[in-house]
């Protein structure tokens, strides 16, 4: 399991269309795990909306060594989650935590605190 001795990036601000992290980096939208972090690029999977986050998103959260997972579903929790990637998740043995982007970033947080091997997968907008 790559990384997962080292912490995953802490969200300092999120504001719309915007979420920065202490290490200066900052995205529209996120995938965070231990170790790093990098824009969360829609277009490279295809997702949309709805039906919403593939587990195509999410795979590569599993190959950092991730425990739990938080998907950070929009601000108006317009982002849906295919049923698919949660059992994807959960066949790994893996947390999963679904909430709305301001909860998840929240939680987010609060796992990277504890010391968790903690990943995300944040929609800073609707």
């Amino acid at each position: 399991m790559k990384d997962i001795l080292q912490r995953s990036p802490r969200i300092e601000c999120l504001t719309w269309g915007r979420i920065r992290l202490d290490d200066g980096s900052a995205y529209k939208d996120a995938k965070l795990f231990p170790g790093g972090s990098r824009a969360w690029d829609w277009n490279e999977t295809g997702t949309r909306h709805s039906p919403g986050i593939q587990p195509a998103d999410a795979q590569e959260l599993l190959d950092h060594g991730v425990q739990v997972v938080v998907l950070g579903n929009g601000v108006y929790e317009r982002l849906q989650v295919q049923t698919d990637t949660l059992q994807m998740l959960e066949d790994h043995g893996v947390e999963v935590h679904v909430e709305q982007t301001e909860a998840a970033v929240e939680r987010y947080n609060r796992l990277v605190d504890e010391g968790r091997a903690v990943g995300a997968l944040i929609h800073s907008t609707c």
